[in-house]
């Protein structure tokens, strides 16, 4: 027997079903909203959804903003609840306060999934709501709202990048021959993990690589088989020895070059190059997550090699660690970074294993 549309709500709770679909709405503006949290808005009028929205690209219209301007009848919203992820802004920014446009449109109701960490905000948009007359409801899905916006938590509270890792590696334990013919990567993932990847990068705001990396193999840092924005690019290229005449350095996405203070004749920033100098000397992980944090990069995915991603690791300043694990074996090599920590989630990608690992030490 088939349960009515009205018989299933009440076995479940209803405001759960919405938050999961504003959830869902959040992820789909996953890297195209950043630097801002992608957030999900979704407004329902007796059991009916009658609008919904995600944040637009960055200068444009918040979640509630596209989520009110999506009802046909906005007569309706004095008499129905806006579902949200995360509490409305109370400050203007690129655009005005949300909750003044709640007010505004009289919605009796609202139901967030979780509170706002930022200064700006932090309650006031809750308050500037109550003090409308708003009946607001907070905490629900509060937990998986978090995890929808960890990047975004992380840079509030940690005051760093959220840091990826990624690597691949053959079944015992290497990320690189040996020696290989050529600049060209050596792939020990399959087709179908490495467009994983590129969607990857689409969520990230920006993707880190060692000199190494970019030597050995002229790598584009681009999205090629999925659709989405390019991440800003950020090499670590000590003493320049990285030519102008290769990928990273072109000028079809911006690039920033990380080199070190000692270095001397360090190029005039143009156009898509800019350079920023860091101590090579002193530990870099942390210099690295305090000038992205300074120049409001919100999360970096890194896909270095075995230094640069040791390094990150020996900081303790990762977040994920993607790991895919390839069927061949090299016998010898590179040996893959050690990460020491136990697999949060595993996946089959036809001859691909991907092993996900989580900080539990940063749990925003």
């Amino acid at each position: 027997m088939t349960l009515g549309l009205s018989a299933y709500f009440c076995f479940v709770n209803t405001q759960e079903i919405y938050m999961r679909r504003c959830i869902e709405l959040a992820q789909n503006g996953l890297g195209l909203s950043r630097p801002n949290p992608s957030v999900g808005c979704v407004i329902v009028w007796r059991d009916q959804l009658i609008g919904e929205g995600c944040t637009s690209a960055y200068g444009g219209a918040h979640a509630e903003v596209n989520a009110i301007n999506a009802v046909t009848d906005k007569s309706l919203l004095s008499q129905a609840t806006l579902y949200v992820t995360l509490e409305p802004c109370s400050h203007f920014g690129k655009t005005p306060p949300c909750a003044d446009l709640i007010v505004k449109y009289a919605i009796p109701k609202v139901v967030i999934g979780c509170l706002d960490t930022n200064v700006l905000v932090a309650g006031k948009g809750i308050q500037r709501l109550t003090a409308s007359g708003c009946d607001v409801v907070v905490g629900v899905l509060e937990r998986e709202c978090r995890e929808q916006h960890r990047r975004f938590f992380t840079f509030q509270n940690l005051q760093r990048p959220y840091v990826v890792l990624k690597w691949a590696e053959t079944f015992d334990g290497f990320i690189a021959p040996t020696s290989k013919d050529g600049r060209r990567p050596f792939w020990i993932s399959n087709a179908e993990s490495q467009q994983l990847v590129h969607k990857w990068r689409g969520e990230e705001q920006a993707i880190l690589v060692g000199t190494q990396t970019v030597l050995a193999d002229n790598p584009k840092l681009t999205l090629r088989t999925w659709s989405g924005n390019n991440p800003l690019r950020i090499v670590l290229d000590r003493s320049l020895r990285i030519p102008k005449s290769f990928e990273v350095l072109n000028d079809l996405i911006p690039t920033w070059v990380l080199v070190d203070v000692a270095c001397k004749q360090i190029p005039e920033d143009q156009k898509h190059i800019r350079y920023i100098k860091i101590d090579f000397s002193q530990e870099l992980a942390s210099q690295i997550c305090e000038v992205l944090f300074r120049l409001e990069v919100q999360s970096v995915i890194i896909e270095g090699g075995r230094q640069t991603l040791q390094t990150f690791v020996d900081a303790g300043l990762w977040d994920e660690a993607r790991v895919f694990v390839g069927a061949q074996t090299f016998g010898s090599g590179v040996e893959a970074p050690e990460l020491g920590a136990t697999v949060f989630e595993q996946h089959q990608i036809k001859d691909t294993q991907l092993h996900m690992y989580r900080n539990t030490r940063y749990q925003v």
